[in-house]
C-alpha cells in the first residue's frame, strides 16, 4: 500500500498539470471517488428504498430551471471552446496543450474546469428520475455513463487541460444545448410536445458527435503530435462504442418502429408500445436521449 501511495503521489507530480492541481475537486481523485460512489449506491439502492412508500415528487419547475441553466452553462462553454482556439488557432490535425502561463491556456483551463464541474451537475439526471420514481430510466447503462463522463473530464482537466482531445468538450456541450432545449420544450406540456416533431434529430446529431470524436483521434494516433496518444486510443474506442450503441438505438427507434397508442399522465406525453413499454417522449431529463433505454434493448423493442 505504501508502495503505491509513493508511486500515485510521484505521479501526480511530474504529470499534473500545475495551474489547475489546487481547483475545487481537481488534483484529489478521492474526493472524486467518495462522490461517484455515493451516487452509484443512491441511484441503485437507498433512493428506490426511500422512495419505495412514497409518492413520486412532482419537479417539474426545478427540472425546467435545471435544464435552462444547462442550456445556458453549455451554450457558453462551446463559446468558450471557439474563443481558445477551436475553429480558430487550434489544429484539427495535431494540437498539442498548451501548458503554458498564457491567458489562452488559462482560459481553456477555466473552460475545461467548468466542463468537469457540469458533468457533475449532470448526476441530478438520475436523482430527479430515482425522486420520480422513473426507474426504468436508471438502468445500468445510464449510471455507468453518468459515472464515466466525470471520471474522463476530470482527468481533462487535471493533466491535458486543452489541446486535442478538447474537442470532446466542445462537441458535448453543443449536443447539450440541442438535449436540454428540448427537454425544457417538452416539459411544457402536450401544447409545446406535438410542434417538438425534431425528437430523432437529437439522435442524429448524437451520433454525428461520436463519429467526429472517432475520426478526430483515430487520425492522428499513426503520427508524430505532442499530445499523449492514450488519450486518443480511449477517445477513439469510447466514440465507436457510442456509434454502436446509438445506432442500435436509432434503428430500434425510428426505423424498426412499431404501431404505437399516445397517453397523456400527469402533464407529460408518453409514447407507449402495444406490449406495455412505455419510453417518456416529454419531460424528462437524461445524459443524451436514449441512454436511458439502450440497455433495455437487450429485453424490449424500444420506440
Amino acid at each position: 500500500m505504501a508502495t503505491t501511495v509513493r508511486w500515485y503521489n510521484n505521479f501526480m507530480r511530474d504529470h499534473q498539470d500545475h495551474y489547475t492541481k489546487d481547483w475545487f475537486m481537481v488534483g484529489n481523485l478521492t474526493q472524486l471517488v467518495l462522490l461517484l460512489a455515493a451516487y452509484m449506491v443512491f441511484s441503485t439502492k437507498i433512493g428506490p428504498r426511500l422512495m419505495k412508500n412514497r409518492k413520486p415528487f412532482k419537479l417539474n419547475r426545478i427540472i425546467q430551471i435545471y435544464n435552462i441553466f444547462q442550456v445556458l452553462a453549455n451554450a457558453f462553454l462551446v463559446y468558450e471552446g471557439v474563443q481558445c482556439g477551436w475553429f480558430t488557432t487550434y489544429s484539427f490535425k495535431c494540437q498539442p496543450v498548451d501548458y503554458s502561463n498564457s491567458p489562452t491556456a488559462h482560459r481553456m483551463r477555466r473552460a475545461c474546469w467548468l466542463y468537469f464541474m457540469l458533468k457533475l451537475s449532470d448526476l441530478l439526471d438520475t436523482i430527479f428520475f430515482v425522486l420520480r420514481k422513473k426507474y426504468n430510466q436508471v438502468t445500468f447503462l445510464h449510471v455507468y455513463h453518468h459515472t464515466l463522463m466525470p471520471v474522463c473530464s476530470y482527468i481533462g482537466v487535471t493533466f491535458v487541460p486543452g489541446g486535442h482531445g478538447s474537442l470532446l468538450g466542445l462537441c458535448n456541450a453543443f449536443v447539450h444545448v440541442v438535449l436540454y432545449s428540448y427537454y425544457f420544450l417538452a416539459s411544457l406540456g402536450p401544447e409545446v410536445q406535438q410542434y417538438l416533431w425534431w425528437k430523432k434529430y437529437v439522435t442524429k446529431i448524437q451520433l454525428v458527435q461520436f463519429v467526429i470524436i472517432l475520426v478526430h483521434n483515430l487520425q492522428v494516433i499513426p503520427r508524430d503530435c505532442n499530445y499523449p496518444k492514450i488519450f486518443n486510443i480511449l477517445l477513439t474506442i469510447q466514440g465507436g462504442y457510442f456509434i454502436y450503441l446509438f445506432g442500435s438505438f436509432y434503428i430500434r427507434a425510428y426505423i424498426e418502429k412499431k404501431p404505437q397508442t399516445t397517453i397523456i399522465q400527469d402533464g407529460v406525453k408518453e409514447d407507449k408500445e402495444r406490449n406495455g413499454t412505455c419510453t417518456v417522449n416529454g419531460n424528462s431529463t437524461g445524459g443524451n436521449i436514449g441512454y436511458s433505454s439502450l440497455i433495455e434493448n437487450r429485453r424490449t423493442k424500444i420506440n
